[in-house]
């Protein structure tokens, strides 16, 4: 999905006008005015057409609500479920005060301990598939990328999905953010709040640890804010013999992830190509880059 696509969409909810576009990812997000007049600002997700992405859509918004009643500091829905324009959903919510500093990885693991104390909700999450998404990235990578790529990637899905099944957890299960990376903490005025909450599950809580140790291995997180990140969590997920299962699940889905902006982007193709040959070559030690 473009910028194009987006704001075509966006207009059909009646937001579009004088929408600034904040980012462009798996979602489209953008600044918005509410038509009715109501005081503040907002921001409106535009996500790409697909049913399962409705379905996440409708729930992000309900753990936003459920956040804002237990008193966990994250982004608040400005409205209670998603407009849908040609399979597309689009959510609104409140814009958060500008950021005092750049997140750390030490504010992650702060807000981690709260949700890993919250028991369920009362709504169901689902569990943590991160492979789900391989085959919709790899189809939309299309021609772009090796087919034997594909293949592979889509064999190493295969086998970690049978490795993660058969994990037993060194951690309580329950409610996890599911990509608690810096980039979705925001530290404003009053602390850190969490954000992009449409990877909420409930599952291992090693899910949401794994995706630290992975920056250090693969995206050049220097050790200290690493041993941070395990001060103020409390524990060091390495010490449990089945992170290396998720690190391999993840790694998979975020190469895949890659390759769904290979046809119209070179530098996500060259780094789809980085990725899947360490993967192949079974090298920990290349260096991804975030994209």
């Amino acid at each position: 999905m473009d910028e194009k696509r987006a704001r075509e969409v966006l207009e059909a909810t009646g937001l579009g006008a004088g929408a600034e576009l904040v980012s462009l990812g798996e979602n489209a997000v953008f600044a918005v005015e509410r038509p009715e007049g109501a005081g503040g600002s907002f921001v409106a997700k535009v996500g790409r057409g697909s049913p399962d992405l409705a379905a996440r859509a409708k729930r992000e918004l309900a753990v936003g609500a459920w956040l804002a009643d237990v008193g966990v500091p994250a982004v608040r829905p400005a409205a209670g479920k998603p407009w849908l324009v040609d399979g597309h959903p689009v959510t609104l919510w409140h814009r958060l005060p500008d950021a005092v500093r750049p997140s750390e990885p030490r504010d992650v693991a702060e807000l981690l301990n709260l949700v890993h104390a919250l028991p369920a909700p009362p709504f169901a999450l689902p569990p943590r598939d991160l492979l789900d998404g391989v085959e919709r990235w790899l189809r939309l990578a299309g021609d772009a990328i090796d087919p034997e790529d594909a293949v592979y990637l889509r064999g190493r899905r295969d086998g970690f999905a049978a490795s993660a099944a058969a994990l037993v957890p060194h951690l309580p299960q329950g409610p996890i953010h599911g990509d608690a990376l810096p980039r979705n903490v925001m530290v404003g005025p009053d602390g850190p709040v969490l954000v992009d909450l449409e990877t909420f599950s409930s599952d291992f809580r090693e899910h949401d640890l794994v995706v630290m140790a992975l920056s250090l291995d693969r995206y050049g997180l220097p050790e200290e804010r690493y041993d941070a990140f395990v001060a103020a969590y409390g524990w060091d997920v390495r010490e449990w013999d089945g992170w290396t299962v998720l690190r391999g699940a993840r790694e998979t889905a975020s190469c895949a992830w890659v390759a769904q902006h290979a046809p119209t982007n070179p530098k996500a193709l060259a780094e789809f190509r980085r990725r899947v040959r360490s993967l192949r070559d079974n090298d920990p030690q290349v260096r991804w880059y975030p994209f």
